[in-house]
């Protein structure tokens, strides 16, 4: 696909897609959100990708928030009729396969929330996150109120939407937000290398893996431990089980089948 403001490439069982606006720090507006949508459709529809990797062009920014000139002459009602932002949640809740975000430098605002969509960040020592919209009038309005305090905490999550600031990479792995910190110059192998090893997993066993603890956030222990339970259940009757197993017993590697 031809894109303007994205890039998307595969490359063996990953799909790679960065940010391309690096004149405007990768700012997030609705020509990213439509071609985000067209690239997760597509990496969603293939078989022969297993997991995908977002980032940002350029040394500056994964993406530094939405792009306020698109936002800065709109009337409420036009945002509550288009139902702004709503794509976004959209379009990760149609992908079921694992991604990951590479965050390269910062994260704010929108480009915060789209880092928190995915399933797991990898960060540059580089990175900056944080939530700033109260600092033009305004309050998160794609997730970042709510992945971010689920992620972090109630105390942290006050404190960057209620002040605005940055917080580096450091605190944010401290804080739960990050699940890796690497040497800025390392960041893309150290991502294209976890989603490797994602991909060479057994596809439905990944998917299933990614259910269960995005399930983890939505229900009590009780529902949870059952759904669990229920899921495992099922991957037992699948091919893989049986390769898997087999190969364990037998000491070779598995050739799964993504059945």
């Amino acid at each position: 696909m031809a894109f303007e403001t994205i890039t998307s490439e595969t490359k063996g069982a990953v799909t790679l897609i960065t940010l391309n606006r690096p004149d405007a720090l990768n700012a997030l507006n609705t020509t990213v959100l439509n071609e985000l949508q067209q690239a997760f459709a597509a990496f969603e529809a293939d078989d022969s990708q297993h997991c995908a990797v977002v980032t940002g062009s350029g040394e500056k920014a994964f993406a530094a928030g939405a792009d306020i000139k698109e936002m800065v002459d709109k009337q409420a009602a036009d945002f509550f009729l288009e139902d702004f932002f709503s794509g976004w949640n959209e379009m990760t809740a149609k992908t079921r396969k694992p991604w990951i975000a590479a965050v390269n430098g910062f994260a704010l605002g929108g480009g915060c929330e789209l880092a928190m969509m995915a399933d797991f960040i990898i960060a540059s020592e580089n990175a900056k996150f944080g939530q700033p919209e109260i600092k033009l009038g305004v309050a998160p309005g794609m997730g970042g109120s709510q992945r971010l305090t689920r992620a972090v905490g109630k105390s942290k999550a006050m404190d960057l939407c209620l002040t605005g600031r940055m917080m580096d990479a450091a605190e944010a792995e401290r804080a739960g937000l990050v699940a890796r910190i690497v040497p800025h110059d390392q960041l893309m192998d150290e991502a294209m290398s976890a989603a490797e090893a994602i991909a060479s997993m057994p596809p439905m066993a990944a998917m299933v893996n990614k259910e269960l603890v995005d399930a983890a956030f939505e229900t009590t222990l009780a529902q949870g431990l059952t759904h669990e339970r229920r899921l495992f259940q099922i991957l037992t009757a699948t091919q893989d089980k049986s390769e898997g197993m087999s190969a364990f017993v037998e000491k070779r590697a598995a050739n799964w089948k993504g059945r």
